[in-house]
């Protein structure tokens, strides 16, 4: 499945992955991501992928793996040839707080770079039950920025980027 990069984490690494969301634990992973944004998010506030779409020529996806445990997931779109859009990040439940997600944005950044991106942003929700997300990106030097490509302001959504 191409390319496998390792992010080290707290006692040992995650290795990292590109992958075909054929795998079950995928399936699983991403229908509970989708099914915590619509619980979450009214619907026209819903911007997650559902893997038919995460399948297409313009995303590549990638599995974190903690040994033969899937940990977490994330996908790079690629918008044009100096912008990329991250989707679809998310950590299985067991490995929140572990590195996995932080494991992830460090490889979708690599990814971006290697590609030439000059930024990278993301939509992600203004709500309490998506600080943890905001802060994981804040915390690498993402800022709130203006809405870009089909998105529009709302009071429930943020779009953030980086410049790389």
């Amino acid at each position: 499945m191409g390319r496998k990069t390792s992010q080290m984490r707290g006692m040992g690494e995650y290795t990292i992955r590109d992958d075909d969301l054929t795998g079950p634990g995928i399936a699983a992973l991403l229908r509970l991501h989708l099914d915590e944004m619509h619980s979450w998010s009214p619907p026209q506030s819903v911007h997650a992928m559902p893997i038919e779409r995460l399948r297409q020529a313009d995303v590549t996806f990638y599995a974190a793996w903690d040994g033969d445990q899937l940990a977490a997931c994330g996908a790079i779109k690629h918008l044009d040839d100096t912008h990329g859009e991250l989707k679809s990040m998310r950590a299985d439940p067991a490995w929140r707080g572990r590195g996995a997600g932080k494991a992830v944005l460090h490889h979708l950044l690599q990814v971006a770079r290697d590609r030439g991106y000059a930024r990278v942003s993301l939509e992600t929700g203004k709500p309490d039950m998506f600080l943890p997300a905001r802060r994981l990106y804040e915390s690498h030097g993402f800022v709130p920025c203006p809405a870009f490509g089909d998105y529009v302001e709302d009071d429930f959504s943020m779009c953030m980027t980086l410049q790389l």
